[in-house]
């Protein structure tokens, strides 16, 4: 029986344009999951759409000299035609400034008002006097209170990593001004999230879904408090309340619901309003939203909190693969630093499927990932054309040249036929079994070994050297491989995958394609092939030099920090440092930057605030890991937790790494 699957990907900021990151995390593995799930007959819709409202969207057209929508504009369409260009197959891609978008959120927080799960509250913000009007955190700048660093920001501090309230920020003033504020009563409303707390709970340790996803959630749920949904600002949904003048719905509670409003803008195009309602409300949907692990508590709590808090019956999210981050040559992606590569000047050099194969290959599934110059080469050139092409091209040449460019027909199979065809439908079905549980790395890995097993059985066969039924039989055999590996692609690298389906000479489309059709069926024998073209085109040396060159050439060349002051051997001598073995790590809460460490220092444990958060964002990766920290520092009271020592890391520029010690050297050992 065909399922009904409804596919979202989270809606990205118009604020700027795609990087490789983005496509990574919520795009590629979506589109290939919808992809797949289409040729297995079932009736899926794929959505998603620019979200356009928020603080940092003011912020940033109002620096730029343009109205927010001006701003959206732009963007909206940038990405829209980038993902156009990468073969994002959605069925629908709209924005949250559409007409159909606010009408349903002020549904939904009325729903929510109704149902006594909002509430009115007057709490004093920041306020410019100079401007008239109250500040967003964005909006603001000032001194740390935690560590006093005179240029924090509004949310969080960039040098020792807290998070608080902008109304905690020591002499606070405007981003756009530079000038004083100061706190004024203002009326907000806001969410009782924590009304949910047992429900959520109860519904989240049904799900099956990543332990790393489950394991941060389900502490996050215990902390619920309410938050505030509205703000002071132009731009953005306005409450629909008599007494809300000025007041906009804040965007963190407008843009999910614009996976529904997008949904019933596409059931309107089609001429049928309420076929959204068929996905949205049945309970027998599928519901899979793919998103980046920066967006996991609203789709894991928030959302389904304000879901589970309505009239209507809309559909909970089933699946939520949270993907990790995507670095790049071992830092993050940031435009403003120069450091980061164009999507649009990319896609005028390198294919799109040249990319996606690439990403997907290394995709950041359950730990952080990075895209360097020289692994993408490798896997354009040894992989997709020296494995996966390679064999394509050798089968469709060999007989389009030697065989009349047509099917010979299957006759006596012996053992290495039979051991092929069965190491293929092997393959086949662990390529199924990848596209149905989101592994897109495995996928490619599988790929790679069908490709692999077709090569080595035509080297094993010579076909040049043999003739007449044997000859027949083999080519035969290989243009079988040569369409299964046109299927199983197919959800991957589309428009290759087409490419090979018309050289086999089909006129239809794999998107009108079944996956058990294919597979159960057979080449015709005189069935006529077209003539073959190369897939790809082979990444040059000389290309990957130029734009590792236009990547490190936006920084300055490297500047060493000084050195120190000269020290007497008596000073470096009442340093301890000490081996220690990690035995726990995690995240502290409300900060990006420091983790809670347990070392083990043999004669000892002791906790330790290490502000190494950003780079090692999967903190169980240090567990078991052998450090040098410094033992007889004083103790110090870190966000709430007493650290006792330092860890030594090494750092250049914005990357950092923790010098590790062979595990033979026992924990408590003297670093002399």
């Amino acid at each position: 029986m065909n399922e009904k699957i409804l596919i979202t990907s989270a809606l990205p900021y118009a604020n700027g344009p795609l990087h490789f990151g983005h496509l990574i995390g919520a795009y590629l593995p979506a589109d290939s999951y919808a992809r797949f799930e289409r040729m297995q007959g079932n009736d899926v819709l794929f959505i998603c759409g620019s979200d356009e409202y928020g603080v940092a969207i003011t912020l940033n057209a109002e620096i730029a000299g343009k109205t927010p929508k001006q701003y959206v504009d732009h963007f909206h369409s940038l990405n829209k035609g980038l993902f156009d260009k990468l073969h994002i197959s959605f069925d629908h891609y709209s924005r949250t400034t559409s007409k159909e978008h606010a009408p349903l959120v002020q549904e939904f927080f009325l729903d929510l008002l109704k149902a006594g799960f909002i509430e009115e509250r007057v709490t004093k913000q920041l306020y410019s006097p100079l401007e008239q009007r109250f500040l967003a955190d964005r909006y603001v700048v000032g001194e740390c209170p935690k560590c006093h660093h005179l240029e924090a920001r509004g949310d969080e501090c960039p040098k020792c990593g807290a998070s608080y309230e902008a109304t905690d920020l020591i002499n606070p003033r405007s981003k756009i001004k530079n000038s004083p504020l100061i706190l004024k009563d203002t009326k907000n409303w806001f969410l009782l999230v924590d009304k949910f707390k047992q429900e959520l709970s109860e519904w989240i340790k049904k799900r099956g879904w990543k332990p790393n996803v489950v394991n941060f959630i389900l502490p996050y749920i215990e902390d619920l408090r309410p938050r505030a949904i509205t703000r002071d600002l132009d731009w953005g949904i306005p409450v629909p309340l008599p007494d809300a003048e000025g007041k906009v719905l804040y965007v963190w509670f407008d843009a999910p619901i614009g996976y529904l409003s997008i949904a019933k803008e596409w059931a309107i195009a089609r001429g049928q309003p309420d076929l959204w309602k068929e996905y949205w409300e049945n309970k027998e949907t599928k519901l899979v939203q793919f998103i980046g692990k920066d967006n996991i508590v609203f789709h894991a709590v928030i959302f389904p909190a304000m879901i589970m808090g309505q009239k209507h019956p809309y559909k909970l999210v089933d699946e939520l693969p949270a993907n990790e981050f995507l670095n790049l040559e071992g830092k993050q992606f940031s435009k403003s630093s120069g450091w980061y590569i164009s999507m649009e000047e990319f896609l005028t050099k390198f294919s799109a499927d040249q990319l996606r194969y690439a990403l997907a290959a290394n995709a950041p599934e359950t730990q952080d990932a990075e895209f360097t110059w020289d692994d993408f080469q490798i896997r354009v050139n040894s992989e997709l054309i020296g494995k996966f092409a390679n064999f394509v091209h050798r089968v469709l040449s060999f007989v389009y040249t030697r065989m009349e460019a047509k099917v010979p027909e299957m006759k006596d199979l012996d053992e290495d036929d039979q051991a092929f065809l069965a190491g293929l439908e092997g393959l086949a079905k662990e390529m199924k079994n990848n596209y149905s549980n989101f592994r897109l790395r495995k996928a490619t890995q599988s790929l790679m070994e069908m490709s692999a097993l077709s090569n080595g059985y035509f080297d094993k066969k010579q076909p040049w050297k043999s003739s007449g039924e044997r000859l027949e039989t083999t080519m035969a055999i290989c243009l079988e491989a040569v369409k299964t590996l046109a299927l199983v692609s197919f959800p991957l690298i589309p428009s290759s995958a087409e490419k090979i389906w018309k050289m086999l000479g089909f006129s239809s489309s794999l998107e009108t394609i079944l996956w058990e059709d294919v597979l159960k069926s057979s080449l015709q024998p005189g069935h006529c092939l077209v003539k073959p073209e190369p897939l790809f085109s082979k990444i040059e040396d000389t290309v990957i030099a130029e734009e590792k060159q236009k990547l490190y050439g936006h920084k300055p060349d490297r500047v060493y920090p000084a050195l120190k002051e000269e020290v007497a051997i008596e000073d470096f001598g009442k340093m301890d440092l000490r081996v220690a073995k990690i035995l726990k790590a995690e995240k502290i809460a409300k900060s990006k930057k420091l983790l809670h460490l347990t070392v083990d220092l043999g004669f000892e444990t002791r906790p330790i605030v290490s502000g190494i958060g950003e780079h090692y964002t999967n903190p169980e990766e240090l567990i078991g890991k052998q450090v040098v920290i410094i033992a007889n520092l004083k103790p110090a009271t870190i966000m709430g937790h007493v650290s006792q020592g330092m860890l030594l890391a090494a750092s250049f520029e914005s990357s950092l790494k923790l010098p590790s010690v062979d595990e033979a050297i026992l924990p408590g050992s003297k670093i002399t």
